[in-house]
C-alpha cells in the first residue's frame, strides 16, 4: 500500500479473495464517492469479469480481471489501468491507483434504502452506519482493555464503567472488540462510555 494512501484512510485491509469476492464484491452495487457532487457513478462488478457502470440513463459495459492476491486489473475509458482493493470495511471499497498517487473510494449501497447523489447523502449514510455499528458493538460484544502494557477481560461495557467508576481503570484504556485482534482502531474507555449515556 502507498504511503500516500495509508496517511489518507488508515487501517484498510487488503482484498482477500475467499473473505469478501462472493459475500461483499461481485453483484453489489458500489457508488464512487469521487466526484459525486458532478455526476454519480454507481460500479457492479460481475462474476464473469464483466463490470457495469451506470450513470444516470447510461449504462456503460467494461472488463475486471483479478491479477493477484488484491490486485485488479480493470479497463475503464481511459485504458487499462492496475489497482490494489482494500476494504475498509464491508461497505467501504478502496482501489488504489498503481500508476498514480491517487485512489478511489466506493461505498457499497445494496441494501441502503436511500439514494447516495451527494457528499452530505454520503455524510447522512456514514455518520448512521457508525452510529449503529457503535451501538451494536457496545451493547452486543465483550472487550478486552490494556493497561500498563497488560492486557485484561473480556468485560462488558457496564463491567469497566463500574471499573471507571470505582478507580480500578483509567477511562482513556485502549479497548478492543473480542472479535479483533488489535488496538489499531484506537477505541477507548471514554468513547464506550459516552455510547451508553
Amino acid at each position: 500500500m502507498s504511503d500516500y494512501l495509508h496517511r489518507t484512510i488508515p487501517n484498510l485491509k487488503p482484498f482477500n479473495f475467499n473473505r469478501h469476492h462472493d459475500a461483499l464484491f461481485i453483484d453489489q452495487q458500489w457508488v464512487l464517492v469521487n466526484g459525486i457532487s458532478n455526476k454519480k457513478s454507481v460500479y457492479t462488478f460481475k462474476t464473469n469479469n464483466i463490470l457495469e457502470i451506470a450513470r444516470k440513463d447510461n449504462v456503460i459495459k467494461t472488463s475486471w480481471t483479478i491479477i493477484l492476491n488484491n490486485r485488479l486489473s480493470i479497463e475503464t475509458e481511459d485504458g487499462m489501468i492496475t489497482v490494489n482493493a482494500y476494504f475498509k470495511d464491508d461497505d467501504i471499497l478502496v482501489l488504489n491507483n498503481q500508476e498514480k498517487e491517487e485512489f478511489a473510494l466506493y461505498i457499497n449501497t445494496t441494501t441502503y434504502e436511500d439514494d447516495l447523489n451527494s457528499i452530505e447523502d454520503i455524510q447522512t449514510f456514514l455518520k448512521e452506519k457508525y452510529t449503529k455499528k457503535v451501538s451494536t458493538i457496545i451493547y452486543d460484544h465483550e472487550f478486552y482493555f490494556i493497561e500498563n502494557s497488560k492486557e485484561f477481560g473480556p468485560f462488558k461495557v457496564e463491567e469497566l464503567a463500574k471499573k471507571v467508576k470505582d478507580k480500578d481503570i483509567s477511562i482513556y484504556c485502549f479497548v478492543r472488540d473480542v472479535n479483533e485482534y488489535d488496538y489499531s482502531n484506537r477505541l477507548r474507555i471514554i468513547d464506550l462510555i459516552k455510547e451508553l449515556e
